[in-house]
């Protein structure tokens, strides 16, 4: 639902304008309009959503996930036919085949492509730099960013545990405030459990050069999630996002936020079933780790395109307390956009208020 509270339409120009130029680094960086990202969820993140986030303003990115080479090639292509607004492509850097997934980002003038899961080396840095694109990685802590700064990554997203999917330890509050005052030599995107304009305006302040939000996107119309995965965002408080458990640190669980259902309460008893029948000599370590690692196999397709969401993986961020309808993607943008304007301007009325 829309906010008006701009009095003006000069007061809302001048307040439209300030928010142009603190995030005029992330949209020059990004060809965009907004520098506003799409969070690549795998199974969310195609055609359809990529290109509705761009053509709005944003900047759509493709979900590669454990796509194979032939199949991000039919994704790009069918996307390319949906917009002709730059977009990027997300690929996983433990991948096996990443060398040609970069091949065939290439091949097909994608301008950006993002490096996750994993620190990616300088062999593929240069190799995506070379072919003619712009490089992002992910930045979990200062060190990082500042080694892959150096290494050649020419954008840094910092995500906090707040996001949904796989998530670090540490809250974007905490990592803003320990990366932004630091790293000037290339923009810096926030993500993790943003859902209002007037919050991605504050990181803006702090040095941010805009944002990448998922979940708002993940129960937009344009996204292909099963009628049920939606609804089950629409249900949901920020408190019903929780992370996966790990039991015992001898079989490792990287954690994974997702919407709170059965499918995560079997696997914490999965969990200690395992850990049992290794301790009585029934598996083996490795048997044991495997049938922990192949519980969630296909549970993301189940709940995104099935509809599973009592034994599949909802993955969502924190910021699912604040959908409350399912919207077209460019008015989700319009709002966002409303509400940092809004608050630049409340700012502004506050300070020049009489006393």
């Amino acid at each position: 639902m829309s906010e008006t509270l701009i009095e003006t339409p000069s007061e809302a120009l001048d307040a439209r304008a300030t928010l142009d130029r603190l995030w005029k680094p992330g949209c020059d960086f990004l060809g965009s309009d907004v520098a506003i990202l799409g969070g690549a969820m795998s199974w969310v993140s195609e055609r359809h959503l990529v290109s509705a986030i761009s053509n709005a303003g944003g900047f759509g990115v493709i979900a590669c996930g454990a796509m194979s080479p032939e199949r991000l090639e039919e994704e790009i292509v069918a996307t390319q036919a949906m917009t002709k607004r730059p977009f990027g492509v997300n690929l996983i850097t433990m991948h096996p085949e990443l060398d040609r997934l970069v091949d065939v980002c290439l091949a097909h003038s994608v301008s950006h492509i993002v490096l996750a899961g994993g620190v990616p080396n300088s062999a593929t840095i240069r190799k995506v730099r070379d072919g003619g694109a712009r490089a992002i990685g992910f930045a979990p802590a200062l060190a990082l960013g500042k080694r892959l700064v150096r290494m050649g990554i020419e954008a840094l997203v910092i995500e906090g545990s707040e996001a949904g999917g796989h998530v670090g330890p540490v809250s974007l509050t905490v990592l803003a405030q320990e990366i932004l005052p630091y790293i000037h030599d290339v923009p810096v995107f926030v993500a993790g459990g943003l859902g209002r304009g007037d919050a991605i305006l504050s990181y803006l302040e702090q040095g941010a050069a805009g944002a990448q939000l998922g979940t708002l996107f993940a129960a937009s119309e344009e996204s292909i999630a099963h009628e049920n995965f939606k609804k089950a965002f629409l249900r949901a408080n920020a408190r019903d996002a929780v992370t996966t458990v790990q039991l015992d640190e001898l079989f490792p669980v990287i954690p994974v936020r997702g919407l709170s259902n059965e499918g995560g309460r079997s696997f914490a008893r999965l969990q200690g079933e395992a850990l049992r029948k290794f301790q009585s000599g029934e598996l083996t370590k490795e048997e044991a780790q495997l049938s922990i690692e192949h519980y969630w196999a296909g549970a993301l397709r189940r709940a995104v395109i099935d509809g599973d969401v009592e034994t599949g993986s909802v993955m969502a961020g924190q910021s699912v307390g604040m959908v409350k309808e399912v919207r077209p993607v460019a008015e989700i943008i319009a709002t966002l956009v409303e509400q940092a304007v809004n608050a630049i301007r409340q700012r502004e009325t506050r300070i020049h208020a009489p006393s």
